[in-house]
């Protein structure tokens, strides 16, 4: 049976943290992202306002910087190998992520069939945030209903892997999930739970094999 994995990013692909929070960490303002990552956490800003702030705040902000902070992320390892198997088995592997599309999309270098985050100005900021290009949880479930019909595959067949309250609606609308370093948002309701630093263990509790 061919599947279509779906990936969350921050916290899930990235251990205990986000591409924001690496991108801010090259320019020195990881109190600050802090704090947008605490109000957007408990639903004092939405994606767009975040989003908003964040350029802002990365006014400075380089594609140099974006490579380091891709770079020296906390990366789980085996993402590479798990994507290979996936991909050598005839199944479909994508990134669903509400963080910078600029960062996101690097992912497809590491094999993954599509990579879709929000889109923001291109780097170096020179535009305004286009709120309706920023996504939020819902749109989640929109992209993986667009990618099953791009791969003729439906939501049954589908395996979603995040680990916070964004993903939580991705979980309700696929029948196999793992929650992976998650919150009770998503461990609570995940067909499996992962804890760890490992993404071929992730990946064997829904059944895939290297």
């Amino acid at each position: 049976m061919t599947r279509l994995h779906l990936f969350d990013l921050d916290g899930t692909l990235i251990h205990g943290s986000a591409a924001a929070v690496e991108i801010s960490r090259q320019l020195g303002l990881e109190k600050e992202i802090g704090e947008l990552e605490r109000a957007f956490a408990v639903g004092e800003l939405l994606p767009s306002r975040f989003a908003q702030l964040a350029v802002e705040l990365w006014a400075e902000l380089t594609e140099a910087q974006v490579t380091a902070a891709f770079e020296g992320a906390p990366w789980l390892v085996g993402i590479r190998e798990v994507w290979a198997a996936i991909r050598a088995g005839g199944e479909r592997c994508a990134v669903i992520s509400l963080s910078p599309g600029f960062f996101v999309e690097r992912l497809l270098d590491w094999g993954a069939d599509a990579a879709h985050g929000s889109r923001w100005p291109a780097v170096p900021f020179r535009d305004p945030v286009d709120p309706a290009g920023i996504l939020d949880a819902s749109a989640k479930v929109r992209i993986a209903d667009e990618l099953c019909e791009r791969y003729g595959l439906g939501r049954a067949d589908c395996v979603a892997y995040g680990d916070s309250m964004s993903d939580a609606r991705l979980f309700a609308a696929v029948p196999v999930s793992v929650a992976v370093n998650a919150d009770h948002h998503v461990r609570d309701i995940a067909s499996y739970a992962y804890d760890g630093l490992d993404l071929r263990e992730a990946y064997a509790l829904a059944g895939g094999s290297l």
